[in-house]
């Protein structure tokens, strides 16, 4: 393994050891805190401009796979581990995380203590950093991240999303069939992707849902005249990366789709879109949600579900004067789902996935499914 150099916005400079790709690379430092899925996590495009530091201290033990992606690639700029095992045990590992993140651009970095650093960025709040296998000194790493710039500048949606139409039909994973299922849908939808997981995609299929997925750059004339001509009954707005602020084109184009009364569900960035487009400003949690053992409350039940979780935003209390919420997080009290009392529109903030898990909010999809077949719900 290489020797890697970080440098963190707060002046801490550390040396650890390298595997996966080479090279320089700035980003902001979150943590996650999830046991297993850190191939789900690292193909998780909401990641994008990001260094994942997980407090699971194993990992790689079950090397990739090409049916576990979560997207067509990996998009985060590095991960940072406590112990990297390069020899895979499992029996459908493909190559093992290091080749994998070689082969995709991405940064690991191993053997540093990643306790402190999780405790670090509670304490303080994610914060910007590089790391280099090029680079040694602490001054030039410095210069570096004080002439890059910083993440919330940055539209990564650009870069994630898809540049043509494409359909997906596949449901859950069949661990009998060692395959995706394929099961029968009711009504189509488009699904705008920011950033979408495939996971997430696979949950509407189960629920009945042919699903469309189109760019983030789509025509909402277009969208509004194939809803009125019922060919899709809603639109769903994914999860993604960044900070929502910057995209003003998506905005616009929601509130054009609100306007003319089209169905809309979200999940995550889709969620913080749409307090936007109703003119709620989000704004930044000290060190984010991330992670598969969130706890949130259903209000509507008063159940608690495990949920998985990935934003750095939130929306304000305030937006409670037009919506009724749905979910609150049991961390830290934040807004996890709301039901806009003008127009069908329905979000959460959270990821109900088939996998890496949890499984408890997958109803979620079911109400999807209504809402896009006519239903009340």
């Amino acid at each position: 393994m290489k020797k890697v150099y970080l440098y963190f916005a707060n002046g801490l400079f550390l040396e650890a050891k390298s595997f996966g790709a080479s090279g320089t690379s700035v980003g902001e430092i979150v943590f996650n805190t999830s046991m297993s899925g850190y191939q789900e996590i690292v193909t998780d495009p909401s990641y994008a401009g990001q260094f994942v530091t997980f407090t699971m201290p194993e990992i790689g033990i079950v090397g990739t796979n090409e049916q576990d992606m979560e997207s067509r690639g990996a998009f985060c700029k590095g991960i940072l581990v406590k112990r990297y095992n390069d020899t895979p045990s499992n029996f459908r590992s493909q190559e093992s995380l290091s080749e994998f993140l070689e082969c995709h651009g991405v940064m690991g970095i191993t053997e540093i203590d990643t306790r402190y650093l999780t405790k670090m960025v509670r304490q303080e709040g994610a914060m910007m950093m590089v790391a280099s296998t090029e680079v040694s000194q602490k001054e030039e790493l410095q210069k570096i991240l004080q002439s890059s710039p910083h993440i919330q500048e940055i539209n990564y949606i650009d870069e994630v999303s898809t540049k043509e139409p494409y359909l997906h039909d596949k449901g859950f994973f069949d661990f009998e069939e060692m395959d995706y299922t394929k099961p029968q849908t009711k009504k189509k939808i488009l699904a705008v992707d920011f950033g979408i997981k495939r996971n997430i995609l696979n949950g509407l299929v189960q629920a009945g849902l042919l699903v469309e997925v189109i760019p983030n750059d789509f025509d909402p004339k277009s969208v509004i005249e194939r809803y009125k001509q019922g060919e899709i009954g809603g639109v769903f707005l994914s999860n993604g990366p960044g900070d929502p602020a910057v995209l003003e084109k998506e905005v616009a184009s929601i509130k054009e789709l609100m306007s003319a009364g089209v169905p809309l569900f979200a999940i995550c960035l889709g969620h913080q879109l749409l307090a936007l487009a109703h003119g709620y400003p989000t704004y930044k949690l000290k060190f984010g949600h991330h992670g598969g053992n969130h706890p949130v409350k259903n209000l509507l039940s008063g159940e608690v579900e495990i949920t998985a979780q990935n934003h750095n935003y939130s929306v304000p209390d305030e937006i409670e004067e037009i919506a009724e919420v749905t979910y609150r997080n049991l961390f830290d009290g934040t807004i996890e789902g709301l039901k806009y009392k003008e127009g069908v529109i329905y979000s959460v903030q959270h990821h109900p996935e088939a996998s890496p898990g949890p499984k408890e909010a997958s109803s979620i999809f079911k109400i999807f499914a209504k809402i896009a077949c006519g239903e009340r719900i």
